[in-house]
This record gives C-alpha cells, sequence and structure tokens, in this order.
C-alpha cells in the first residue's frame, strides 16, 4: 500500500506544470488525493468482481382483486399460452435473466398477493430482513372499478409499508446488538437523489413502487371529466410516492411491452424507460422521477370548495377529492374472511356443523364438529324416525 501510495505521489508531481507545485498543495491535501485515488481503484475492483456474480431480487406485486395482476405477470415472464388462473391467497414464481454472454443469470423472486385487500396480513411473507435491501412493490390498479380505488391503494399500500418499516427497524436494532452501527447501514429507508422533482414536498415509499393501472380498455370508454380526474389524481399518488406510473392493457402489446420494462427495471436493474405520456386520452406511462407538482396541477374540483375539506395533508386533500367524484364502495372485500380455508356454518333439517378452522403458518387445520344441538333436538324423537330399509 505505501508504494502504492509513492507512485502516486510522484505520478501527481509529474503531471503538474506549475513549477511552484509544492508550495501550492499541502503535505495533508497531497495524502488526502492519494487516498482517494486508492480508494477509487479498490470500489472499480469491486465492481468488476461484482459483474461477475449472479444478483437476486424480489418482487412484490399487490393490487386489486381480479385487477389482472396475474396477467401481468404472465406476460413478464414470456408465458402467453398459459391462461391466467385466480390467486387462492399468495403464490410464487421466479424469473431469470442473463447480463450477457457468458455470464451468471441474475434472479428475480416474484410475489403474487391475491384477494386484493382481504389477505393484506400476508405481506408478512415476502418481506423479510434478508430481502428488504432488494425489494420493490407493484400494486395493480383495476381503472374499470373506480370507486373501490382509493380503498384498494390506501390499505395495501399501509399494510406493506408498515410492514418494510418493522423489519427494517427490527434488522437495525438486530445489527446494533450484535455487531454495532456499521452491520445496520445495509438496511436504511429509501433517499431520493437530491435533484428529485419536488423532494422536499413528497413523502417517497419506503422501497421502490410502480403503480399500474389496469384495464386501460374498459377505462377508455369513461366521461372525458372522469377520466381526467383519475388520471390527474394517480399522477399525483405516484409523484408523492416517488413511483413510476402506466396504465396497461392486456390485449395492447405496445402498453404490455412497456409495462414488461418498467418491472425488468426493478427485478434485474435494467435501463429505465425514458418514454412518458401525460394524455388522458391515451395510456398514462411516467417513470419515476420525470413528473411533478406543478406539471400535475391542482385536483379537480369543478363543484368543491377545497378550503372546506379539512384535509390533513396534501395525500389527505387529494383522497377528499376523488371520493367526492367516485365515493367509495363498501365493498364485501373488505368484510370477507381473511383465510379462504375457512366457510360459513353447514346446515340441514337434522344436523348442525359448527366448523371452526384455525390455519396456522405451518398449515395445520383443526376442524372441530359440534352435533350436541342435534342431539338434544332429537333425543325424544329417536323411535318415531323412519328409516328408510
Amino acid at each position: 500500500m505505501v508504494v502504492t501510495w509513492c507512485f502516486i505521489i510522484v505520478h501527481y508531481f509529474l503531471k503538474s506544470t506549475s513549477p511552484h507545485f509544492l508550495f501550492h498543495v499541502s503535505v495533508n491535501t497531497l495524502w488526502d488525493v492519494a487516498a482517494a485515488e486508492v480508494r477509487n481503484r479498490d470500489d472499480a475492483e469491486d465492481t468488476e468482481e461484482d459483474a461477475h456474480f449472479p444478483t437476486e431480487r424480489t418482487v412484490f406485486f399487490i393490487g386489486s382483486k381480479a385487477g389482472g395482476k396475474t396477467t401481468i405477470l404472465l406476460r413478464i415472464l414470456d408465458s402467453r399460452d398459459e391462461a391466467p388462473k385466480p390467486t387462492l391467497a399468495l403464490e410464487y414464481t421466479y424469473g431469470r435473466r442473463a447480463r450477457g454472454h457468458n455470464t451468471p443469470k441474475d434472479v428475480a423472486h416474484l410475489w403474487e398477493l391475491g384477494g386484493g385487500m382481504s389477505l393484506s396480513d400476508l405481506v408478512q411473507i415476502p418481506i423479510t430482513a434478508e430481502n428488504i435491501s432488494t425489494l420493490s412493490v407493484v400494486l395493480v390498479l383495476d381503472l374499470s372499478k373506480p370507486n373501490s380505488l382509493w380503498e384498494t391503494m390506501e390499505r395495501l399500500l399501509d399494510s406493506a409499508r408498515s410492514h418494510v418499516e418493522k423489519v427494517c427497524s427490527s434488522a437495525q436494532k438486530t445489527g446494533e446488538s450484535r455487531s454495532g452501527k456499521q452491520q445496520s447501514q445495509n438496511i436504511v429507508p429509501r433517499v431520493l437523489h437530491k435533484d428529485y422533482p419536488d423532494r422536499e414536498l413528497i413523502s417517497p415509499f419506503t422501497v421502490p413502487l410502480l403503480i399500474i393501472g389496469s384495464k386501460f380498455d374498459i377505462f377508455q370508454d369513461f366521461d372525458s371529466e372522469k377520466r381526467k380526474v383519475i388520471c390527474k389524481t394517480l399522477r399525483f399518488v405516484a409523484h408523492f410516492y416517488g413511483a413510476s406510473l402506466i396504465f396497461t392493457n392486456s390485449k395492447s402489446e405496445a402498453t404490455m411491452s412497456k409495462a414488461r420494462s418498467l418491472v425488468n427495471q426493478l427485478a434485474f436493474g435494467t435501463e429505465r424507460p425514458k418514454s412518458v405520456s401525460t394524455d388522458p386520452s391515451k395510456p398514462l406511462v411516467i417513470p419515476a422521477g420525470l413528473d411533478s407538482l406543478s406539471q400535475i396541477g391542482p385536483p379537480v374540483t369543478s363543484d368543491v370548495d377545497i378550503g372546506a375539506l379539512h384535509a390533513k395533508n396534501p395525500l389527505d386533500l387529494w383522497k377528499k377529492v376523488f371520493e367526492r367524484v367516485f365515493p367509495s364502495e363498501n365493498t364485501k372485500e373488505s368484510t370477507e374472511l381473511k383465510d379462504p380455508a375457512k366457510r360459513p356454518p353447514i346446515t340441514t333439517p337434522y344436523i348442525y356443523f359448527s366448523l371452526e378452522i384455525k390455519q396456522s403458518l405451518s398449515n395445520e387445520i383443526h376442524i372441530t364438529v359440534e352435533l350436541e344441538q342435534y342431539k338434544r333436538q332429537q333425543a325424544k324423537s329417536w323411535k318415531s324416525l323412519t328409516l328408510e330399509p
């Protein structure tokens, strides 16, 4: 190391054209420059070594029930011939991609949460301390159902954010207790670069986020004013969370190809698409960092006094305006059973089954069948029953 530094010092002396070089540069500054040069060379060597090892990233798909998450996943994996099937609860698959000729393939772990909001508690399975530093979230919203759009988005993102923060906090405490603060520095909240538009006015999501508005083929038949409200609202939400936004139509190869490029950026670290489309009459395509509050403008409020809405923050203001146009539905989805194995009680004229199903993460199911009610009701009439031969 000493020899290397000496070589660098001599190199800088020879490069200098000023005969008074020694008088212009202090000894401390010279050693700082030499140390920086060595560090840059070491970093370059580490980067070159990392290029020969595959990377692993995790992409978690959440969103509207029957909103097209599986269809998008299949198109990303180039499985066009496979018919999409309803996702029961939580499904896993993976994709691989080579960075070049004769290089190891990078791996993307792809998780999909089914059931819309009803199974939001399952976010704790794909989000772990082991993958939190390489995790991304894809939120798929059904544009054909605007009345449930905000609630779906809010509940699912809140669940994901809450668990990400919980994992980060737990990992940091564990790292500090074991080997000091340096161990926990690998898990830090997402920070936007200093030139990000409106950086001081927004609240970036804790991990990279992509919002996909599906079923644009149905959405494009909406009234133009309603389309404008939905487009501006989702643009604001995406920008507020530091997310990318795209509208798709499963029948349009052009929109699916652009969505695939944005997902590939999250899954494999490919280059971010640069095309932008903000026309409400066309599918939106806005990569993160390419929109701004000035371009989005204020909420669409034709007959609403913004000052009378008493919003707590800008996001709450947009929510109140949006729900004036598209009131939130009291959907059955929010009250559905959170465990798909659970079923309502089975009743017959003679037998009442009370099924209490408790399913743990180890998939152990305990079923208790109670017949006491039947016995009490029929105790006096056993002899009167006529049995078929």
